[in-house]
């Protein structure tokens, strides 16, 4: 099945099966990738009023705006100091998702794991990761920083040998593009009772 480089903004699909109830369900996926397109293609030239960059779109609408929306909760595109929209570049967006910062995934990030749940929140890291665009080397890195930096290495409880053999046994979670959400939720449940 083929994937996409743009999720879907509603379900965040990123192959051309929607989740169940997705009110974009249907809609052909090189639809969904050019709502993306349209969106980002004026805002390569630099910043401009999101008045303009509707205006560019031959024709805006629901997915148009989903789109955007979604484009600014990942942190893509965001205000510049004159408000008006701004696609960040590269290392910019790096920067910025390098830290979550909505839960369930900022208690992981900030608390770290604790024996129990290390393999619900090693797989939430790495998939969140893959969903927010770092690439496999990148998330290797970061959820290598993360093991040291949050303690949770040090509480112990895994079967390998050290971060590196952990991180790359997980490869797979990366690959194969698996959601995050259900793992850093049932994670967070077992950090909060060690909080």
């Amino acid at each position: 099945m083929p994937r996409f480089d743009y999720p879907c903004p509603d379900c965040h699909a990123t192959s051309s099966l929607h989740d169940a109830g997705c009110r974009f369900e249907g809609t052909e996926w090189q639809t969904v990738e050019r709502a993306y397109v349209d969106v980002l293609a004026p805002l390569s030239a630099g910043a401009r009023d999101e008045d303009d960059v509707r205006d560019l779109v031959p024709e805006w609408d629901a997915l148009h705006q989903a789109a955007l929306s979604h484009l600014r909760r990942s942190g893509r595109i965001q205000p510049d100091t004159n408000g008006r929209l701004e696609l960040l570049t590269a290392e910019e967006y790096r920067e910025q998702v390098s830290e979550p910062t909505t839960d369930p995934m900022r208690t992981i990030y900030r608390q770290g794991s604790y024996p129990g749940c290390h393999d619900n929140a090693v797989f939430a890291m790495i998939a969140w990761y893959e969903m927010v665009g770092l690439t496999w080397p990148e998330t290797r890195e970061k959820v290598l920083e993360w093991l040291e930096e949050s303690g949770t290495w040090a509480r112990g409880g895994f079967e390998e040998n050290s971060p590196t053999e952990l991180v790359d046994s997980k490869r797979h979670v990366y690959e194969a593009g698996y959601g995050w959400k259900e793992k850093a939720q049932a994670a967070k449940r077992v950090i909060q009772r060690h909080g």
